[in-house]
């Protein structure tokens, strides 16, 4: 059911509606995994991770929302359930427990590339279905390489 009627057609609104919902989904777990990382980060470094991590933490939040609004704007209903994000986030597991600073910065390292990898795949898929999507992803991406350039430099 839409409530809200969109101004793609149904077949640029399917790609659309499935690139926003992937995104969200990466986006939401993202957020958590830092998060989850933040509190448990010890080491040398600590104080230096513990508040790059708030910062990914706080990126992935704020684009979440964006990228939420826009499937509601084109009458998509966004899914940021814990049981869907679990089933469709393309972040890996992130350990339990406490973890060495530089094994923190190299999941973040890899949670980031994932993400990284699957916005670049949308940007290519909503080129033609929607540009403000696509201007959304690329935006996303854009922040998001920058954090993941600064985790690598981090364990350089």
């Amino acid at each position: 059911m839409y409530v809200v009627k969109s101004p793609l057609s149904d077949a640029d609104l399917k790609t659309v509606a499935e690139a926003l919902q992937g995104a969200l989904v990466d986006l939401v777990d993202l957020a958590l995994a830092a998060k989850q990382i933040h509190w448990n980060v010890v080491g040398p470094r600590f104080r230096t991770v513990h508040l790059q991590l708030d910062e990914v933490v706080d990126t992935a939040r704020v684009h979440s929302d964006t990228v939420a609004e826009r499937a509601s704007a084109l009458g998509v209903s966004p899914d940021g359930r814990a049981a869907t994000v679990a089933a469709g986030s393309g972040i890996g597991s992130v350990p339990g427990g406490w973890i060495k600073d530089s094994d923190a910065v190299a999941a973040l390292v890899d949670g980031l590339g994932a993400v990284i990898t699957r916005m670049r795949e949308r940007v290519t898929e909503t080129a033609e279905a929607d540009p403000v999507s696509q201007d959304i992803f690329i935006g996303i991406t854009a922040d998001l390489e920058k954090h993941h350039w600064m985790f690598q430099a981090e364990n350089a």
